[in-house]
C-alpha cells in the first residue's frame, strides 16, 4: 500500500510531525521530489530536528528510508544531516542499514548554489529562493546536462564530461554574470569525497519500491514544500523547480500511478507562505503577528519569517481536485486557541469588477483578488492537552466541520502540538 503525504497549502504545513507519526506503520519512507531548500520539523525523544533531505521516518529504526529518483541531493546537506543524526544518538551502522538514495537520483553541484545565487541578484523581481542550487540542478537536469548519484560509482568514466560541463559553466559565470571561475580539481576532489562517503547509501531503489509493493508492505512518499509551490500548477513563477503534487509520485519513485492508494493533504488550520509572491489572506495586523509568534513561523531551512493570515480554502480546495486527497492531517489548531473570532476566506472577489471568483487562479491574476471571509466564533481552550476529539470545544469542532464540510474531504488527523501524542484521531 502507498500513502502519499504532501502539502495542501504553501508549504510548511508539518508534514515531517505527520510523517514521524505514521512512520511506525510503514516498512518503507520516500522523498519523491525537491531538494534541500525545505525541512521538515520533527520532535520527538530526539529532541528537536529538522531534516532537509533524508526522509522523516529514519527515526523509526525499523523503517527504510529512501531517497527517490525526482530528488536533488546536494551531498555536503545531506552528509551534515548523517552527523546531526549521530551526534543525537542514531549509530552510522543504524543510518547505513536504513538510508539509501536512488542511482538515478541528480546531484546539487557547487557550481549550481553559485549560479543560484547569481541568477537571484541578477533577477529585477526576486523569486525568494533558499539559493541552495535546486533550480540550477534541476535545469541542467532537463537540459541533459546533470550528473546522477550513481555516476559517484563510476568517476573516471566521467571525467571527461564533468571537465566539459565545469568549462562551460565558468563561461556563464564569468561572461554573464562577471563571477569568479570555479576550479575544476577542487571540484573533482569534492566528487571523490562524496564517492567515499556515499557509496555505501547508492542503491536500485526502484527495485526495492516495487518488491515492497509486491510483498504488500506499507509505504509512505513524502513530499517537500505544499502544491501552491508546484512547478505547473503552483502560483508561478514563485514556485520550487519540481512536482510536489501526487502525480509526480510515480516519477519520483518509479511505480505505475494506480498503486498509489492514499493521498493526505497535511493543511494547517491558519495560512503561511515565506518568501516571494502574492498572499491573498495575509494578515498584516495584530492578528497576523499573533499567529506567527504563537506557531512559531520562521522557515526552517532559511529562518525567514512566514507571512501569516486567515485560511484560505479556495486554495486547499484547489489542491484537493488536483491531487484527489482521501483525507486531511488538520495541524497547528491549538494555535488559533484565546482568538474571539475566526475568519476563514470561502471565496475571493475582483478588485475592480466585484465579480465572485471561486477557484484560485494564476499568480498574473491573484493580485487582482480580495478574500470574502465566513466569520466563526473562536475559543479560550487550550486544545494541547487534548487527547481525542471528543475532548475539543465546540467551537473548535465546528471550525473542523467547516473545513472538512467545503473540502469535501475527511480530516483524519488534528494535530494540537508539535509531539506525536498531540495528534488525534477523527474517526
Amino acid at each position: 500500500m502507498v500513502k502519499v503525504i504532501l502539502g495542501a497549502q504553501w508549504g510548511d504545513e508539518g508534514k515531517g510531525k505527520m510523517i514521524d507519526y505514521l512512520a511506525d506503520q510503514a516498512e518503507i519512507v520516500i522523498r519523491y521530489q525537491g531538494g534541500s531548500n525545505a525541512g521538515h520539523t520533527i520532535v520527538n525523544e530526539y529532541g528537536q530536528s529538522v531534516l532537509h533531505l533524508i526522509p522523516s521516518g529514519i527515526f523509526n529504526p525499523e523503517t527504510k528510508c529512501v531517497i527517490g529518483t525526482g530528488v536533488v541531493v546536494h551531498p555536503e546537506d545531506l552528509l551534515s544531516e548523517i552527523n546531526q543524526l549521530m551526534e543525537k544518538g542514531i549509530s552510522k551502522h543504524q543510518i547505513e542499514k536504513q538510508l539509501m538514495i536512488s542511482e538515478r537520483a541528480h546531484l546539487v553541484m557547487p557550481y549550481h548554489v553559485v549560479l543560484d545565487k547569481l541568477d537571484e541578484q541578477k533577477r529585477r523581481q526576486k523569486i525568494g529562493t533558499t539559493l541552495k542550487g535546486i533550480g540550477p540542478a534541476y535545469v541542467d537536469k532537463v537540459g541533459r546536462n546533470g550528473l546522477q548519484v550513481g555516476d559517484l560509482l563510476h568517476l573516471e568514466a566521467i571525467k571527461g564530461r564533468v571537465q566539459e560541463i565545469v568549462q562551460n559553466k565558468n563561461e556563464i559565470i564569468t561572461k554573464l554574470y562577471n563571477g569568479t571561475p570555479l576550479e575544476f580539481d577542487s571540484i573533482w576532489n569534492k566528487l571523490k569525497d562524496y564517492r567515499e562517503q556515499l557509496a555505501p547509501f547508492i542503491k536500485d531503489t526502484q527495485r526495492i519500491v516495487l518488491d515492497a509493493i509486491k510483498n504488500k508492505k506499507q509505504i509512505l512518499a513524502e513530499g517537500q514544500l505544499g502544491v501552491m509551490r508546484d512547478l505547473d500548477w503552483g502560483a508561478y513563477p514563485f514556485v520550487t523547480s519540481s512536482n510536489p503534487i501526487a502525480s509526480a509520485v510515480g516519477v519520483g519513485i518509479g511505480i505505475p500511478p494506480h498503486k498509489i492508494n492514499d493521498v493526505l493533504g497535511i493543511c494547517k488550520a491558519y495560512t503561511t507562505t515565506v518568501g516571494e509572491g502574492e498572499f491573498i489572506t495575509g494578515l498584516d495586523d495584530e492578528v497576523g503577528v499573533f499567529l506567527g509568534q504563537k506557531g512559531q513561523e520562521f522557515g526552517a531551512t532559511t529562518g525567514r519569517v512566514r507571512n501569516c493570515g486567515w485560511l484560505d480554502l479556495p486554495a486547499v480546495k484547489y489542491g484537493a481536485e488536483i491531487n484527489g486527497y482521501t483525507g486531511i492531517a488538520l495541524t497547528k489548531i491549538d494555535v488559533l486557541s484565546t482568538l474571539s473570532e475566526l475568519k476563514i476566506c470561502t471565496r475571493y472577489r475582483h478588485k475592480e469588477t466585484g465579480e465572485r471568483v471561486d477557484t484560485l487562479r494564476p499568480y498574473i491574476e491573484m493580485g487582482q483578488l480580495e478574500p470574502v471571509y465566513e466569520t466563526l466564533p473562536g475559543w479560550e481552550d487550550d486544545l494541547s492537552t487534548c487527547r481525542t476529539y471528543e475532548d475539543l470545544p465546540k467551537n473548535a469542532i465546528a471550525y473542523i466541520e467547516k473545513i472538512e464540510q467545503f473540502l469535501g474531504v475527511p480530516i483524519q488527523y488534528i494535530s494540537v502540538g508539535s509531539h506525536r501524542e498531540q495528534t488525534l484521531i477523527k474517526e
